[in-house]
């Protein structure tokens, strides 16, 4: 097993470790770019804190990466981006960036989602690697099952374990599996949805960011999970008669509308236009749609 410590912002980490209850955070790039060295979602990422503490502050599990406009990650992720509002966050991507950027500017960053983070009081921060490279910008990759990756990793267990407990899960998430998995957020969870679905609207194919949701096809609030196959991209307005079940999607990824919605509101030209259009779905099979649950929307919630 791998994992990365990325060099950290002290600004950014401690903002975090003083907050309560943070499920997942947003580790941001400054240049867009989003780089790191492959990780396999579930492995486990260090905050390692620069000069001059030299050490690894905490630590949590890679999730996903993304390439962000500066306020769809702040709308997306809030505080978890490790400011109190989005102006000092801006301020921050500016300094780091080296140049100005108007009011309306909005500059993309990369966006490493790390889940279910643990941040160690200073008393109990773990040395950094001894063989870390001084001229290491960003980070670096470690085997965690010898050496001095695994001795960080070791320590980092058994100052975490009770804590860990309840948030990994065994089994796959995206892609490859691996030994356990975080519980994605809800950030995490939008931002998935987002990227599989090609940042367009399953039904309408809409663009237009501002406008996306992911959709949980069984809310979280009845047993949902922030799981990609739980998930629908779509347009606003959409999402809201989805989840008031004006609207569906049929295990055979048909789009249906109810007729409810015309003789509530004698209204809805827009929507039955879309009626029996089929719903575009992610090319990964791993991120589409449990057919299972969208039958249990489908009974469910839909008003037929």
């Amino acid at each position: 097993m791998r994992g990365y410590f990325g060099n950290t912002d002290f600004d950014w980490y401690s903002f975090l470790a003083a907050q309560r209850d943070v499920d997942e955070v947003n580790f941001w790039q400054p240049s867009g770019s989003g780089r790191v060295v492959h990780l396999d979602p579930g492995s486990p990422f260090f905050f390692k804190l620069k000069k001059p503490h030299y050490a690894i502050g905490g630590f949590g599990f890679f999730a996903t990466k993304t390439v962000l406009p500066t306020s769809v990650a702040w709308e997306t992720f809030g505080f978890k981006n490790g400011s109190a509002t989005l102006a000092e966050m801006r301020k921050r991507i500016a300094r780091y960036r080296e140049e100005p950027f108007g009011p309306h500017d909005d500059p993309n960053i990369g966006c490493l989602l790390i889940q279910q983070p643990v941040f160690f009081s200073p008393n109990d921060w773990i040395e950094q690697p001894k063989d870390w490279g001084k001229q290491t910008v960003q980070g670096a990759g470690y085997d965690l099952t010898q050496g001095e990756g695994k001795r960080v990793w070791d320590q980092c267990l058994l100052q975490s374990s009770s804590a860990l407990a309840s948030a990994l899960v065994v089994g796959p998430r995206f892609g490859a599996p691996v030994e356990v998995r975080p519980r994605l957020g809800q950030g995490t969870f939008r931002i998935a949805v987002l990227d599989a679905y090609g940042r367009a609207c399953a039904v309408t194919g809409e663009h237009s960011l501002p406008v996306l949701e992911a959709a949980h096809i069984r809310p979280y609030t009845e047993g949902g999970a922030h799981d990609p196959r739980n998930g629908l991209l779509l347009r606003s307005d959409l999402h809201r008669l989805f989840d008031k079940g004006f609207v569906t999607v049929t295990p055979d990824l048909a789009f249906r509308v109810s007729e409810r919605l015309r003789q509530l509101w004698n209204n809805g030209h827009t929507y039955y236009g879309l009626h029996g259009r089929r719903v575009r779905t992610p090319s990964r099979i791993e991120y589409q749609p449990d057919r299972e649950l969208l039958e249990w929307h489908a009974s469910e919630v839909f008003v037929a």
